[in-house]
């Protein structure tokens, strides 16, 4: 993990990068993208094409529900592998043919195809120097622990694996193994470089306050999907973005910060920073606070967890600091938002708690934007499913699943009800 014991360290089995003086710069690495034609990947994506002389993707995997965007990448990239999860392999080798002839470069593009459910699982396996987890929700577990298991770096943006698997994933990674993406880990790690571990007395994660800062909990009772979908800074899919609207996502990143760091749940602090340039921070024992500043994009979230730990020139504009600007603090609202409370004790709790915390919100989200339930139904169905949970057995693939189904039927229960 990239924490300040191990972040000079280098992943197992990778070439080690050249420091300043040496003359010689980092090694050029083969990435697989993973989620690739969604936010996340279309990004890593560009970073790569961007940095040919640093980065080559090897291998892309997606859902398949856009065959025409994945071929599109397979030919810019030149991918040897691809992998679907849903879709016809026949019809997506089709859509390279048509991607290739518009590239002027027919007849050139037969890469390896997978498909059917394990698809990314394999894709993820291949042994790439960079594994890049774009993929959203728990269904990124298996493909986690593949690219880990096979030697790779794994640029997480897939929270939901390591939330879900725990210590089945952080038991999995070697010191450096393991690279967040989640721009509030990125700024984590980053910011743990100034110090050791034993000197680190909090962390704190910042949060935008999502579409309805500052709304007490009874003005959240009629607010609708279209208005949780109004992210103030990002836009990214339809759970995370309502997740932020709910702080559902907070409550995920305090567990992921939880686990990626060593640093226990009450050593975790959450404030709002409407303005989203101070992506995180580490307070040390001496009183010192050192924070990464940005501006609200992943631009190097992705850039350098693909280079980790070396920095990828250009990723971003960097701040104009001749302009005046504003920054807020403020405290949550634990009342309105209950959602990192939950998470906080989902996560204390360990063991598939964290996994069902998870289940139940999807299954909830899924729900309110089909206009079957209130917003505030999401984190009050939350609780009572994590309140009537009790962990069976020692923690596996198979135990994680079997909450993760439990979690899921019992929440469509509690929400027929209603």
């Amino acid at each position: 993990m990239p924490d300040s014991r191990d972040h000079d360290r280098t992943p197992p089995g990778r070439t080690p990068s050249h420091g300043p003086g040496t003359g010689v710069g980092p090694q050029r690495r083969t990435v697989s993208l993973l989620g690739s034609t969604g936010s996340i990947g279309t990004q890593a994506v560009d970073v790569v094409r961007a940095n040919p002389d640093r980065f080559r993707v090897t291998a892309l995997a997606a859902g398949g529900g856009n065959l025409t965007a994945l071929a599109e990448q397979v030919v810019a990239v030149r991918a040897e592998a691809v992998g679907i999860a849903a879709g016809d392999p026949v019809a997506l080798q089709d859509a390279i043919d048509d991607a290739a002839r518009a590239a002027g470069r027919a007849g050139q593009h037969r890469p390896q195809i997978e498909h059917g459910p394990d698809a990314a699982t394999r894709i993820a396996g291949v042994g790439a120097d960079v594994v890049l987890n774009g993929i959203t929700g728990s269904i990124g577990l298996r493909p986690t622990l593949a690219a880990l298991e096979a030697g790779s770096t794994l640029a997480l943006a897939n929270k939901e694996s390591l939330i879900v698997g725990g210590t089945l994933v952080t038991a999995k990674a070697a010191p450096g193994q393991l690279v967040p993406v989640d721009s509030e880990h990125s700024a984590i790690a980053q910011s743990l470089r100034a110090g050791t571990a034993g000197e680190v007395r909090r962390l704190v994660v910042t949060a935008s306050g999502g579409p309805f800062r500052g709304r007490s909990r009874e003005q959240l009772r009629d607010v609708t999907p279209a208005e949780a979908l109004a992210h103030p800074n990002f836009a990214m899919g339809r759970v995370i973005t309502t997740n932020s609207a709910t702080l559902v996502n907070k409550g995920l990143e305090v567990i992921e910060a939880h686990l990626l760091f060593d640093v226990p749940m009450d050593a975790i602090d959450v404030v709002v920073h409407p303005q989203q340039y101070i992506h995180s921070m580490v307070e040390f024992v001496d009183g010192a606070v050192v924070a990464q500043i940005g501006k609200p994009t992943m631009a190097v979230p992705i850039a350098l967890g693909l280079g980790w730990p070396d920095r990828v020139p250009d990723a971003e504009e960097p701040i104009d600091w001749t302009r005046a600007a504003d920054w807020r603090f403020e405290p949550l609202d634990d009342e309105a938002f209950p959602a990192v409370v939950l998470a906080r004790r989902a996560g204390a709790a360990g063991s598939t708690y964290p996994a069902v915390y998870n289940a139940a919100n999807e299954e909830c989200v899924e729900a309110f934007h089909a206009g079957r339930i209130g917003f505030l139904t999401i984190t009050e169905t939350i609780e009572r499913v994590l309140s009537e949970h009790r962990a069976d057995g020692q923690l596996s693939v198979d135990t994680v699943l079997e909450a993760e189904r439990w979690a899921r039927a019992r929440t469509h229960q509690l929400l027929g009800s209603l």
